[in-house]
């Protein structure tokens, strides 16, 4: 099962759940976000061949992030790029979210542990602006 929340034609975030399932490979997100998301499912015995990754200049504009729910319940609150509340979503144990624009928070609702994965380096606070939602 996928959720996708948008703005309009922006996309906010992208929930993937725990019970979503499809053989091969599936990417979630448009081929010009700064951050990839898919799914692969493959039988025992299938080989990807040895590769590595080239060097290529990117120019990243904006930080995207992605977080696994290892365990636990978090509760995501999604805004749009204009501070207002949008929605929210209830993340479980091996749900996985990408945060794709906008703004968000969360409410750990049970004790959880997760996985974050976004663009670095990484400046800390510096790469944050606070706010207060709108109405």
């Amino acid at each position: 099962m996928i959720d996708q929340v948008s703005d309009g034609d922006r996309i906010i975030a992208i929930i993937i759940r725990n019970s979503h399932s499809d053989n091969g490979i599936t990417f979630f997100t448009p081929a010009d976000f700064s951050q990839q998301l898919a799914y692969m499912k493959r039988p025992a015995g299938y080989e990807i061949s040895p590769h590595i990754h080239k060097k290529v200049d990117r120019n990243v504009r904006l930080t995207q992030e992605v977080l696994f729910v290892k365990k636990g319940r978090v509760k995501v609150n999604l805004y749009t790029n204009e501070r207002k509340f949008l929605q929210s979503a209830i993340l479980t144990g091996g749900d996985v979210v990408l945060l794709a624009s906008g703004g968000h928070g969360f409410e750990i609702l049970d004790d959880t542990e997760m996985f974050e994965v976004k663009q670095g380096p990484y400046l800390g606070e510096g790469d944050k602006e606070r706010f207060e939602p709108k109405e």
